[in-house]
């Protein structure tokens, strides 16, 4: 019985025993075997000397064959030539023969169809002319059509390549990786040529800014040419007209509306439709380049083309109240120019400026995003360009804080082009200033805003109502320090130098010789050459030498300055650099005081902290310090203190709450209302018929408790202060406000900053505060002058003055020639030589 076996079984055992064979036998044909098949019967196919038998697996083999195609590729560079062609050629699936056939019989539709236009045209010419003299005419018009056919076909091949050789890209690089004879094993994947062409034109687009306009360029000039190519070829135009009504066809997509024929008609459309998606996406590049260049005016990348304006780097608190004061200097000279340069955002930081609700006075304001630590940012604001610089402290604690300010003075002596004004720096703690000072050179300027306002609250405890007169002078609302030089005043002597202004007080001389600042020198120092002077006045151009006025020479009160006495000192609270305030107090009060210290530190760690910072507490002479551990904000840990014994209490910010101004400054506040409190209990109640609040108010009781106690507060947050000031239960209240004055002070001169230096330190000359009988008699009518003159015999010098029941003081008099009644009560600000 026939054996039957179906074809593509028989098929699949032939191809795999083909396959067994060994390479070097295989090698041996010249000649591939074929192999001869018969049919048994109707259904039967055989190969002959087979026997009729099948192999049992047939189906493995198939599987094997499967198996086989599907190898790596590695396995491509072991095989024989003709096993890579078969390889290649079942690669190719039927889509892509699909592809194939369907593109070439585009092509050939095409070119039938232009062979058919070609017949018809000749057919055409030969009815028409049937003379034989119109030969050369009929040469001549077969002529123009085969040119014309020729640009059709050079047209569509010309476009139809490109796209082919796209689609088949990836085919072709496939090809070239089976054809190489190698043994090697790849070792990446090979990216696609798609892929990389892709990747090249995004990086000459992303790298190139014209690069896009470039392109859309030479897609217009292409579609120009090749429309009109075809407009000549489909159309009985010239060359030239062709290629006009191309553009016009490009400019206007509705010129083509009278085009006649299928041929003009179909290449007029390709080419609207091609100038409408051109100009598409040239709206398109127009709307990204605007939206790109309104956005970057909007986030403040754009750069500051200004000269001579003063620079402030960085964001924080103290930011408002320093515009204020640069306003205010400049407001003489019709305003300035301020850059803000932070790292927020530019439309936040007009937003908060705006919210500061004070008159600018012709100032303007510009803001602009970046970093100060990178060169690019500060070049973007004209860093070399600045009169001053001013590098504002962070929100952050003291210590990053100081470290921000390093790495911005390191980014500064890195431009190029050099800075052409000074540097003034705000610091946190005092022990980082050498190290900016190192970095900086000659041009940086420190301003220690926690040294200021520590050694401001010393002095204020110590002598009540300094606050106020301090406000004054570092602010550019009232006198401020100006230094000057005047040459109709060499060979002067001081005293007669120091009634030489009506309108300003001479503090000092700025020596010539070695430049330094001498304040309050000797009536004998002769003005030379080349000196200045330092004066306190109410603007730079506001004051000027005139002659001198006659001064009345009497007698008055020779007192001798009161002895110091001990004093009772409480610090609420823990500052970072309390010890250089345990210091200046001991420089300051008389031996047998005392200074308690409560807070939350324990004993140990506060002998360890005081210990690293350099301070030895066994070698404390006039002060002898007092550790008491608690809560400041708890009553019931308060009321465990003498506090109507002390003459005076400072409530200091928290070093743990350095970062938040608001908690803070909640912290302060409640410690002074519970310290208040419990003092209006304790101490006996003072009538006062000037209060303004009623007898059962609790802000009376707690003004009523006595005015033995001096309440020092340290508020940052100028809106706080205002609320302490209305309500009037602190004695004086100190901000970050007095460091934007400073900072705005040396900004405008850096001269200034060696002033203020002295002035705050615990040697050398001080602002004081002295009665008026030292240097009055009761009820004496003197101008002035007179008191100035009254003051050198103590070798001091009256810059102002405060009235018996007056609030604020009167710095720089306008009218000193003018004779006036005084009183005792009244007092004197001087400065003088601290003792």
């Amino acid at each position: 019985m026939p054996n039957h076996s179906s074809r593509s079984s028989e098929k699949s055992s032939l191809f795999r025993r083909s396959k067994t064979l060994p390479t070097g036998s295989y090698r041996r044909f010249t000649t591939p075997l074929v192999p001869t098949y018969r049919y048994d019967s109707a259904s039967d196919l055989r190969r002959d000397g087979d026997g009729g038998s099948c192999d049992s697996d047939t189906t493995n083999s198939a599987v094997a064959v499967l198996n086989s195609e599907s190898a790596p590729s590695q396995v491509l560079a072991t095989q024989s030539p003709s096993q890579r062609i078969t390889k290649l050629w079942t690669h190719f699936s039927l889509t892509h023969c699909l592809k194939f056939i369907c593109s070439f019989s585009f092509l050939y539709v095409m070119f039938l169809r232009a062979k058919v236009a070609k017949l018809e045209a000749e057919n055409s010419i030969l009815l028409t002319k049937c003379s034989r003299s119109s030969s050369n005419n009929e040469n001549l018009q077969m002529e123009d059509v085969n040119n014309r056919a020729v640009v059709l076909y050079s047209v569509i091949m010309t476009i139809a390549l490109p796209i082919l050789l796209y689609m088949y890209l990836d085919d072709l690089s496939y090809v070239k990786n089976l054809l190489k004879r190698t043994n090697k094993k790849k070792k990446e994947e090979e990216v696609p040529l798609k892929k990389r062409i892709a990747y090249s034109l995004d990086v000459c687009f992303s790298v190139y800014p014209y690069a896009k306009l470039l392109a859309l360029l030479f897609a217009t000039v292409v579609l120009i040419v090749y429309g009109g190519l075809a407009l000549y070829a489909v159309s009985d135009c010239g060359v030239d007209e062709a290629l006009w009504l191309s553009w016009t066809f490009v400019a206007d997509s509705g010129n083509h509306a009278d085009r006649i024929g299928v041929g003009p008609r179909i290449v007029s459309v390709a080419i609207s439709a091609g100038g409408m998606l051109i100009f598409a996406t040239m709206l398109g590049l127009i709307s990204d380049a605007i939206s790109k260049m309104v956005d970057s005016l909007r986030k403040g990348k754009s750069e500051v083309l200004e000269s001579n304006h003063i620079l402030i780097l960085g964001w924080s608190d103290k930011l408002g109240s320093l515009l204020k004061q640069l306003a205010i200097a400049n407001k003489s000279i019709g305003g300035g120019v301020v850059v803000v340069l932070a790292e927020r955002d530019k439309e936040e930081m007009e937003t908060d400026i705006a919210k500061f609700e004070f008159d600018l006075m012709g100032t303007s304001v510009i803001c602009r995003s970046g970093s100060a630590l990178i060169l690019a940012d500060l070049k973007k604001v004209s860093v070399s360009n600045a009169r001053a610089i001013i590098v504002l402290g962070s929100d952050e604690n003291a210590d990053q804080s100081d470290a921000r300010a390093l790495r911005v003075v390191l980014s500064l002596t890195g431009v190029k082009e050099g800075l052409k004004g000074h540097v003034v720096v705000e610091m946190c703690d005092l022990d980082n200033e050498p190290l900016v000072k190192l970095v900086g050179g000659e041009r940086i300027e420190t301003v220690v805003a926690h040294d200021v306002i520590g050694r401001l609250m010393i002095q204020c405890a110590l002598q009540p109502g300094l606050a106020q007169i301090w406000e004054d002078i570092l602010g550019f609302e009232n006198a401020e320090f100006y230094i000057k030089k005047w040459p109709q005043l060499d060979g002067y002597r001081f005293e007669d130098v120091l009634l030489s202004f009506p309108n300003a007080i001479p503090c000092g001389v700025k020596v010539a010789v070695d430049g330094k600042i001498v304040l309050n020198p000797s009536d004998n120092y002769v003005l030379e050459e080349g000196d200045e002077i330092l004066v306190i006045a109410e603007d730079d151009d506001t004051y000027a030498p005139g002659s001198l006025p006659e001064v009345r020479m009497c007698h008055f009160p020779k007192m001798q300055n009161p002895p110091k006495y001990p004093e009772k000192i409480l610090f609420c609270g823990w500052r970072r650099d309390i010890d250089d305030m345990i210091k200046v107090l001991e420089a300051l009060l008389a031996p047998g005081s005392e200074l308690w210290m409560f807070n939350e530190v324990p004993d140990q760690e506060r002998e360890k902290k005081l210990t690293d910072a350099g301070l030895n507490v066994s070698k404390l002479v006039n002060i002898r310090l007092v550790h008491r551990q608690g809560n400041a904000v708890i009553r019931r840990h308060l009321e465990s203190l003498p506090l109507e014994t002390f003459d005076s209490i400072l409530i200091l910010a928290e070093q743990s709450l350095e970062n938040s101004i608001v908690h803070s400054d909640s912290r302060s506040l409640a410690t002074l209302l519970l310290i208040r409190d419990i003092q209006s209990k304790r101490l006996p109640c003072k009538d006062s018929k000037s209060n303004v609040f009623p007898s059962s108010c609790w802000i009376r009781k707690m003004q009523q408790a006595s005015d033995k106690s001096i309440v020092i507060s340290e508020i940052l947050d100028s809106r706080t202060k205002n609320l302490v000031s209305v309500s009037r239960i602190s004695d004086y209240v100190l901000s970050n406000e007095l460091v934007s004055m400073a900072l705005a002070m040396v900004a405008e001169d850096k001269q200034i900053n060696r002033v203020l230096e002295e002035l705050f330190a615990e040697k050398g000359n001080e602002l004081c505060i002295r009665p008026a009988e030292f240097y009055i008699y009761d009820q004496e009518e003197v101008c002035f002058y007179d008191i100035m003159r009254r003051a050198r015999q103590r070798q001091e010098i009256i810059i102002g003055y405060r009235l018996a029941g007056m609030d604020q003081a009167v710095i720089n008099p306008s009218d000193k020639s003018k004779l006036r009644k005084w009183s005792l009560d009244d007092v004197y600000v001087v400065i003088a030589s601290c003792q």
